[in-house]
């Protein structure tokens, strides 16, 4: 599938890599600020910098353009991300940038690798009860569907979230999430936000192994190809489509 098969079928998509770490990342204002500046350099549109109040230090392009760029360090993980990519080699790009300078500018041994991850991410818009879309696009026809049929019951907390090994030791593997933003254990409470979507998330996370040298730049690409497979044969049709078909339903209602 092609990104604008992705962009026709959900309102925001998502590419992004996380590089988790053992050791807590450098803090040093010199070393922060010059390994910003040689993504910036390479990335030039992306001028926002900024500390939060959790001590992440994030770069990034203006959030509120439907396209942007964003790189970020918090203790033990170095994120990049790119929202609504022209392509999949415009987002790749960025990760494979982020992985080539964290040896030399943050010091990142490939000891020091924890794990590698991957995520795609497609944000459905949708004003009302997220669990309800959620619970009737993929639990309709299971056995919880079975807990919904009883007198005045409804999805107030529908967030499932699997994962899967996907080679022999373990060291591969995907999670699933569909992320409700409408679940509140308190209905009373419950608000529906216009500005807040169904999140559906593929993640492909590589651990580090104990036999040989994990090269992060070859894992990086095949975890971007695996994630491509995976979304085009598993994701899309057995969790966008249903998602997008019930959202389109209630919105002729």
């Amino acid at each position: 599938m092609t990104l604008d098969s992705y962009n026709l079928m959900c309102d925001d998509f998502y590419v992004d890599m996380v590089i988790n770490t053992e050791l807590a990342l450098p803090t040093q204002r010199d070393t922060v600020l010059a390994f910003f500046e040689r993504i910036q350099k390479q990335f030039p549109t992306m001028g926002a910098f900024y500390r939060s109040a959790k001590n992440e230090y994030c770069l990034e392009e203006d959030v509120n353009s439907s396209r942007y760029r964003w790189v970020s360090l918090q203790e033990n993980r170095i994120a990049s991300g790119v929202v609504n990519p022209t392509t999949f080699e415009d987002a790749y790009c960025q990760g494979r940038a982020v992985i080539d300078l964290a040896p030399y500018m943050l010091s990142v041994s490939h000891l020091d690798i924890n794990s590698l991850d991957v995520a795609f991410t497609m944000d459905f818009d949708h004003v009302g009860s997220h669990d309800e879309v959620i619970a009737e696009a993929l639990f309709g026809s299971g056995p919880f569907n079975c807990l919904l049929e009883m007198p005045s019951a409804h999805a107030v907390d529908f967030s499932p979230s699997v994962v899967v090994a996907l080679s022999d030791d373990c060291l591969t593997q995907a999670r699933i999430s569909v992320d409700s933003k409408t679940c509140l254990n308190e209905p009373r409470r419950q608000k529906h936000r216009s500005d807040q979507a169904i999140s559906l998330s593929l993640t492909i996370r590589q651990y580090s192994s104990s036999t040989h040298k994990f090269d992060a730049s070859e894992s990086f690409a095949r975890q971007c190809r695996l994630a491509e497979e995976l979304m085009a044969e598993k994701i899309v049709p057995n969790f966008a489509q249903p998602l997008t078909n019930v959202i389109a339903q209630k919105r002729l209602m």
